[in-house]
């Protein structure tokens, strides 16, 4: 499976792509960084976005997304940035019918580490260290990007497990002692 994570912001939005399965070795595909500038209009950065955001998705043909869910900051201006970055990645993905999956920072630090309260470098030497990376991936966004694939391939893995399991056990059981 090829998942795409994105860690949405204005300024800086990470993306990294990541193959592999739950159980198995993962391989990094691709890493890097989009910057839009803080001086630009908001419409011609969501612009920016939107267009590397159909570049990556055209050129590594992920089989799913996974976005960094936005929670409550203190700033504002910061919050609307990453929500706006955020929507951008899920509409982009949903015109091609991918699907897409939103993940918490502290979901995302406890997939990767095992624990969700774990710091940037803390993460980002785990990330390096699951993808077999001679260097860590910088800046810190791309990190982040590939922390969110993980996250996703590995929870999507489980998920899957879980409701074929429940499948399963939802089906009626056969009636015993009854007429034939």
């Amino acid at each position: 499976m090829r998942v795409l994570g994105v860690d949405p912001g204005l300024t800086r939005c990470g993306f990294g792509v990541i193959e592999g399965a739950p159980g198995r070795a993962l391989s990094l595909v691709a890493t890097g960084v989009v910057s839009t500038s803080a001086d630009d209009e908001i419409g011609l950065r969501l612009l920016a976005l939107e267009q590397n955001v159909e570049r990556w998705l055209t050129d590594y043909r992920p089989d799913a997304v996974a976005v960094e869910r936005v929670f409550s900051q203190h700033n504002v201006r910061t919050v609307m940035g990453t929500a706006q970055a955020g929507a951008v990645a899920i509409v982009c993905s949903a015109r091609r019918r991918l699907p897409v999956a939103l993940h918490t920072p502290s979901e995302v630090k406890a997939a990767v580490t095992g624990n969700g309260r774990a710091g940037k470098a803390q993460v980002t030497q785990m990330v390096t260290r699951l993808l077999s990376m001679d260097d860590p991936p910088r800046p810190a966004d791309s990190a982040d990007a590939l922390a969110l694939a993980i996250c996703h391939l590995w929870r999507w893995g489980a998920q899957r497990r879980l409701a074929a399991a429940a499948a399963v056990h939802a089906r009626p059981y056969p009636a015993s002692g009854g007429p034939s």
